[in-house]
């Protein structure tokens, strides 16, 4: 899709000085943050931390700022040799280094980067002879032509990948040979799939890619024609769905016979030019035509009668080109309005398949229902072009705040005729709860089996409030509203009368509980009331000084290889939740980071909202990863309880005194809790009062989620036939 492409990367890990005729412009050192020593180290971010407040011969910062330190990235490595962390800077960061520190800016040199691996993929004869034999002005005086010559014979004469020129490599020398040496050791493919991703994820704020789980679930659902033999992109952004249709073709090397034809198009000069390498690259065997332009003002492809369309294009724009394009020969289904900007992608993608073809388009759910729209809806249904909508869950693809949908459609024609029916699936429910917990495999398998009932049979069995095939005349009303929620039937109110009866027990049984644990007021009166305000006071940060408790605050870590384990986020102590979160994934090219893992035992505590809270980690919540906004306090057990800990943590007056405020929350400085300086033996009197309290509070929360349950169930019973008034 049409992606903002500045390159502002305030996380880039590595910078470095302007570089000219292969030296440097001045004397300032090549810098590196910590994130970039934490790479060029293969550790995590928290153990560069550690090094500096441990070693005092650490390097020094030289730029940056206060929280974001630059160091010189040579008496980084020399400490990092020093110290045995080290042995030489690893090829790919090496290459990094370069790209991102480049005169011309990161995207221009990933250009230049790509177009020397694919030369080094597609002649390597040529590359080895030039890469032995030329010094620096040879090679950046004869590669200009070489490169052209590569990318015309595989990406055809109209390519966009621009400004390879002798000026524009004459800076690029180091950055040629380091980027042709890792394409030997790591391969031309991927290590452009290495530095295309590190780019995309060092600028998430001008980048949007497709998620590669929609984006192959695109993909599958176009492949049910058959034949994928060429295939349309017109918005396509890096390029992820013309990669995932590759993927999913199975196509081995170069020289496949079915190969697919790849076509794609975008607004953007450097997303079309790196989707151009990427897709030259990763599928060798394909025809790849990519160009730059603005898909619906200058179609680049108006003669192309596709097998496939997919697109994620561009939401909820104005500037689409509804005055200059008002008699377009695309608009077969009505002229869309200005603010229906995604009805002509729609429109624009039918134009470019061929007669059975099938489009697929990640499309907003407003898109569905706006009555602005509803014309065009509604020919698309009367004439059978559009098929099938199917809701995915929130947090499937960005934005991830909305449940996204995908559109598929079939151009009339062709030997199949029009089927009068929509397909409508909901997978939200399938998937599970949040979209931390998405369970993706669940959605893929349940909007594909629905797709490919329905294209084979005309038809499908309903399941409620999954899937529903709907005649098209049913939709013809005032809105031809197409949001599968409001077509399909719900299911069966809480899993039937026998599971409100199941409900009812525990209910029961929990507030019988609850009455159990309701503790008596304090009656103990063997002290005077004032004896609490001579109580000698300490401070968290004073004993974590003295070392009674370990303080760490959560929010680090990345998924690895391994199993990752659950995150307790803030609102899981809150509500007395389990683990829901998960960590978030390792940026390709990068070790992971280890997060820090509570204990049975454990104290956490949140340090947003202004509440008085603090959990004990019991046994089924040892082992989760600390989450964002949460302060884990691990006493010494011979010196401090536990419940002691943090019962007297959650004091209002305690919370009070520690906390600070800004224009919009309140923050808790943790180090600032007091509690009194009492013996063991007292702590653990005090404890086991808190912890019953716990227990209290626990069975309180279970009764308020099992009665919410409860008398939601009933009112869906009630209102849907499955249970009687009497």
């Amino acid at each position: 899709m049409p992606e903002k492409a500045t390159d502002d990367s305030a996380d880039r890990g590595v910078t470095e000085t302007r570089a000219a005729g292969g030296r440097r412009a001045d004397a300032r050192p090549t810098e590196v943050t910590a994130a970039g020593i934490a790479r060029l180290a293969g550790v995590g971010r928290a153990a560069v931390s550690n090094w500096r407040r441990r070693h005092a011969d650490f390097p020094k910062p030289v730029g940056g700022t206060e929280t974001s330190p630059a160091f010189a990235l040579r008496d980084v490595e020399q400490w990092l040799r020093d110290q045995g962390k080290l042995a030489e800077v690893p090829a790919r960061e090496r290459v990094w280094q370069q790209l991102v520190g480049h005169p011309a800016g990161a995207a221009a040199a990933l250009r230049q980067a790509g177009a020397v691996l694919l030369l080094v993929q597609e002649r390597p004869a040529a590359w080895r002879q030039l890469r032995a034999a030329a010094d620096d002005t040879e090679l950046t005086g004869v590669l200009p032509a070489m490169l052209e010559s590569v990318l015309t014979g595989r990406l055809g004469p109209g390519h966009p990948v621009r400004g390879l020129t002798r000026t524009a490599l004459a800076h690029s020398a180091a950055l040629v040979r380091a980027t042709g040496d890792l394409a030997t050791t790591d391969g031309a493919a991927e290590a452009y799939g290495f530095l295309l991703g590190r780019h995309l994820d060092a600028n998430p704020r001008q980048y949007t890619p497709t998620p590669s789980g929609p984006a192959a679930l695109m993909a599958e659902l176009a492949a049910t024609t058959g034949s994928l033999a060429t295939v349309l992109d017109p918005a396509c952004g890096s390029g992820a769905l013309l990669a995932a249709v590759h993927e999913t073709s199975g196509q081995g090397p170069a020289g496949h016979d079915q190969a697919p034809a790849l076509h794609g198009q975008d607004a953007d000069p450097d997303l079309a030019a790196l989707t151009a390498l990427r897709l030259a690259l990763q599928a060798p065997g394909a025809d790849v035509r990519v160009r730059a332009a603005d898909t619906l003002r200058a179609d680049a492809f108006p003669q192309l009668a596709a097998d496939a369309v997919l697109a994620h294009p561009p939401f909820n724009e104005r500037n689409w080109g509804h005055d200059e394009l008002a008699y377009d020969p695309r608009w077969e289904y009505g002229f869309p309005a200005r603010t229906e900007s995604e009805l002509a992608w729609v429109q624009h993608a039918l134009a470019r398949l061929r007669p059975g073809g099938t489009a697929v388009l990640l499309m907003p759910p407003a898109a569905a229902s706006r009555r602005s729209g509803r014309r065009i809806r509604a020919d698309l249904l009367r004439r059978g072009a559009l098929r099938a909508v199917i809701a995915l869950p929130a947090g499937a693809a960005p934005p991830n705040n909305i449940p996204l949908h995908l559109w598929v459609l079939r151009k009339p024609g062709g030997t199949t005729p029009p089927v009068p029916q929509l397909l409508v699936v909901d997978t939200a429910a399938p998937a599970g709860p949040g979209r931390d917990k998405l369970d993706w495999q669940t959605v893929r398998a349940t909007a594909l089996d629905a797709w490919r009932d329905f294209d084979r049979d005309g038809g499908i069995e309903e399941v409620p409030g999954v899937r529903r095939s709907l005649a098209a005349i049913d939709l013809l009303g005032d809105d031809v509203d197409l949001a599968p929620a409001r077509h399909l039937p719900p299911p069966a109110a809480a899993g039937g009368p026998a599971e409100l009866a199941r409900v009812h027990d525990r209910l029961t049984a929990t507030l019988a509980r609850t009455t159990e644990l309701t503790p008596l007021p304090g009656t103990d009166t063997t002290a005077p009331e004032a004896a609490a305000a001579r109580w000698p006071q300490t401070t968290v940060g004073e004993l974590a000084r003295s070392g009674a408790l370990v303080l760490r605050t959560g929010g680090a870590g990345t998924a690895g290889p391994e199993p990752a384990p659950a995150v307790l986020t803030d609102h899981d102590v809150l509500g007395g939740l389990a683990p829901s979160g998960t960590l978030p994934e390792t940026p390709a090219g990068t070790p992971p980071e280890e997060p820090v893992l509570v204990q049975e035992g454990d104290v956490v505590v949140p340090v947003l909202g202004g509440g008085a809270t603090a959990r004990v980690v019991d046994e089924a919540t040892a082992g989760a990863a600390l989450g964002r906004n949460l302060t884990l306090l691990r006493p010494d057990t011979a010196a401090l309880d536990p419940w002691f800990l943090a019962g007297f943590l959650r004091g209002t007056a305690n919370n009070r005194q520690a906390s600070s405020y800004a224009s919009t929350a309140t923050r808790l400085d943790v180090r600032r809790l007091q509690l009194p300086r009492l013996p063991l033996a007292e702590q653990r009197r005090y404890g086991r009062r808190f912890a019953d309290l716990a227990a209290f509070e626990s069975a309180l929360r279970l009764a308020s989620r099992l009665g919410e349950q409860f008398v939601q169930g009933l009112h869906d019973g009630l209102t849907d036939g499955t249970v009687a008034p009497g």
